[in-house]
Parts: C-alpha cells; sequence; structure tokens
C-alpha cells in the first residue's frame, strides 16, 4: 500500500511512522509513507494556506487553491488511483470495519485540516471520504490521520509478526476482547484463572468468548445491539467470569 498525507506539518510524522510495527512494515515494503507539505504548493510569498471566511466569523479557512495543487501534484506521482480522506470533526466515525475497508486499498490519501476548516470546494471538488476519529475537535488532522494509519496499516499482510492476531482484537468481531493473562500465575494475590492453565483448547475457547460477550455487555452493550448473532442477546452468567 502507498499512504500520501497532505499536511502543513509534514515534521510531525517522521518520527512516528519510522517506529515500531508502522517503520518495521515500510521496512518490509509492505507499505510505503509519502508526505507532502501543502505549503509547497502556495503561489505568494508567505505560502499563505489559509485566508478569512467570507461572510464574517471567528478563525481563519483553509485555502481550495494549495490543497488541489498539493492533492493533484500527489496523485501523478503514482499510477493508482487513490482513496482520498478528510480529517474533520463532521465526518463518520472511523471504527474498525472501516480500517479493514481501507486496508484493502492499494493507495489512500490523507489529507489534513487546521484553523476553522477548509473551503467547502475541497470537499465539493475532490470526492473525499470525511473521517472522524471521535466526537472531540483536535487542533488539527495530523494525529487524527496517524490513528488511521496505525489503525490500517497492522492489518496488511506482513505487517504484524502472527497474522491471526489482529483476529481476536477488540471490536474484530463487534466484541470486546477477552481479558489476558502472563507469567507469573499469582501477582499480589492475584490468580490467572485456572481454565487457562488447564490445556483444554475447547474449553478456553469457550471461556475467552463468553468474557468477551460479558465485558461487550459491560462496558459496550452498544455493540451487541449492532450484531445479527443470536447468541449476543443473551446475557452469559456472571458467576461463572472467573471459572
Amino acid at each position: 500500500m502507498r499512504i500520501d498525507v497532505l499536511t502543513i506539518f509534514p515534521e510531525i510524522f517522521g518520527p512516528a511512522l519510522s517506529s515500531s510495527i508502522l517503520g518495521r512494515a515500510a521496512c518490509k515494503g509492505v507499505v510505503s509513507y509519502h508526505i507532502h507539505d501543502i505549503r509547497d504548493y502556495t503561489t505568494d510569498r508567505h505560502r499563505s494556506v489559509d485566508d478569512r471566511p467570507y461572510g464574517g466569523g471567528p478563525g481563519m479557512v483553509m485555502k481550495a487553491e494549495p490543497i488541489f495543487a498539493c492533492a493533484e501534484a500527489a496523485e501523478r506521482m503514482d499510477s493508482r488511483e487513490p482513496r482520498r480522506v478528510l480529517l474533520t470533526p463532521q465526518g463518520q466515525t472511523f471504527t474498525q470495519a472501516f480500517a479493514q475497508d481501507l486496508a484493502g486499498v492499494e493507495r489512500l490519501m490523507l489529507i489534513c485540516g487546521h484553523y476553522e476548516g477548509f473551503d467547502e470546494r475541497v470537499r465539493d471538488g475532490l470526492e473525499v471520504t470525511e473521517l472522524s476519529i471521535g466526537d472531540y475537535v483536535l487542533t488539527g488532522g495530523e494525529f487524527a490521520s496517524l490513528v488511521v494509519i496505525d489503525a490500517v496499516v497492522r492489518l496488511l499482510p506482513g505487517a504484524l509478526g502472527d497474522e491471526e492476531s489482529t483476529k481476536e482484537e477488540s471490536f474484530s468481531s463487534s466484541l470486546l476482547e477477552y481479558p489476558q493473562y502472563t507469567r507469573p500465575v499469582t501477582f499480589r494475590g492475584m490468580e490467572v484463572p485456572e481454565v487457562l492453565l488447564s490445556g483444554d483448547h475447547e474449553r478456553i475457547r469457550l471461556w475467552r468468548r463468553e468474557q468477551s460477550l460479558l465485558r461487550t455487555a459491560r462496558r459496550r452493550a452498544d455493540l451487541l445491539c449492532c450484531r445479527r448473532d443470536p447468541d449476543c442477546l443473551k446475557q452469559p452468567d456472571a458467576g461463572k467470569e472467573n471459572q
């Protein structure tokens, strides 16, 4: 996958994209990152990317011209058509299912906003998907774009050491992930559940399924309402939680 990011703060991305799974995925050729400075496509000596809004009001608005010029120049660098994503609080909420959808494209273009938002013609003319990572406002789209990149890249084949690990994570099956334990068996009086030490894979599978349902029902019951699985409508027996 090729990921292009359009931003006015390109210096934010270097450390994050060269570290951990994101960096290793790039080294293995699973993904390539291309950061484009929108200011490079301005036409005035001040490299202005924003201006006052027509009709008045507080703040500044990001101009359409440099964003279009940057996007079009970036697109010419590769023959693959990008999926254009505009990071904005007004967009649809980013979910694991959305990440899985984006992980299926060959090329992704993320456009980061600032100030009071974009000239509306960016939305109208670039045929973008508007995306929000939550119901809150950030100073800009850079950190939101890094969230999207992290969620998407780890789903790409070859990005993780264990390809099975993404299949049992929270939200992958519309459930929160079951509790996890590692050594030692006893820590400050807290014990690892006996079932996990039993070596009985079927018992462990059923316990994990039950724990996922319990945890989801208690913390995110809204996720259960979105499922079509009839088993999810049954409340698990809380008395069995630590068996």
